[in-house]
């Protein structure tokens, strides 16, 4: 990193070194992955406090620039950027594969319970029917980019947990049940402030935003087969809505 030339001075230095620091990384002299000086070294630099110096890192972080590792240090994000395609068909390991990106996932949650209200309305089933609920991570490259819930019927889908954790896809599952083809019904996109374990699953600054998408799959009579909810972060995708889609595009 270059040396500043005399001391900050005035209320707003740490806007001085957060800007600094920012275009270090838009200009490529700070990589991905890149671990920044400590505390006391940047202190230095910048001839500056502590104050200043944290509140920088603070804003950086919340903008996604940079990624606080307990224990370890401050880190460049390395996080890739995805653009991901809505349609009525549209699936995260071929978003993800489109890109170049490699789609993984991590099963965090499983369990076969009596469905929300609001869950049995959505899907069109009796109150207190069983839905399997299921809680994963999905991961571009290794680096975690959502938390998606999903809600199931248990009697549509008998085996769906233990077919989720062989690795079997959402796809692949419905195709096991003689189910070819589905669509998104409805999509509804929101942005809000994570909450403290999901911005610890996905690493990231807790005041960043995420985005959380909702859908509903549907086969092509209209019969409904699944829900989820999912929350990225908001700085590592970037959504299209794609309103003529034909193709195969999983949130």
């Amino acid at each position: 990193m270059t040396q500043a030339k005399g001391r900050i001075v005035g209320r707003e230095n740490w806007k001085i070194i957060r800007d600094g620091i920012a275009a270090e990384i838009a200009e490529g002299q700070l990589m991905p992955g890149t671990q920044l000086p400590t505390e006391t070294e940047l202190c230095v630099r910048f001839e500056a406090g502590r104050h200043s110096v944290r509140r920088a890192m603070q804003a950086l972080a919340i903008e996604g620039k940079l990624r606080v590792v307990q224990g370890r240090g401050t880190f460049v994000e390395s996080a890739p950027m995805i653009r991901y395609a809505i349609g009525r068909r549209t699936r995260f390991r071929q978003n993800l594969l489109d890109q170049g990106l490699t789609p993984s996932g991590e099963h965090l949650m499983a369990e076969t319970l009596p469905a929300p209200d609001r869950v049995a309305k959505t899907m069109g089933l009796a109150q207190g029917a069983l839905v399997h609920r299921l809680l994963r991570r999905g991961l571009a490259d290794g680096v975690a980019v959502n938390l998606g819930l999903s809600w199931h019927c248990a009697d549509l889908f008998p085996d769906l947990i233990a077919q989720r954790q062989s690795g079997l896809s959402v796809t692949e599952v419905y195709s096991a049940q003689g189910i070819s083809d589905y669509f998104r019904k409805r999509t509804e996109i929101f942005a809000r402030r994570p909450e403290q374990e999901e911005a610890k699953l996905l690493m990231q600054h807790p005041d960043q935003p995420v985005l959380v998408v909702t859908k509903t799959d549907v086969t092509p009579d209209g019969r409904v087969i699944g829900h989820s909810e999912a929350v990225w972060s908001a700085d590592r995708v970037r959504f299209t809505i794609d309103t003529l889609d034909e193709g195969a595009s999983d949130v």
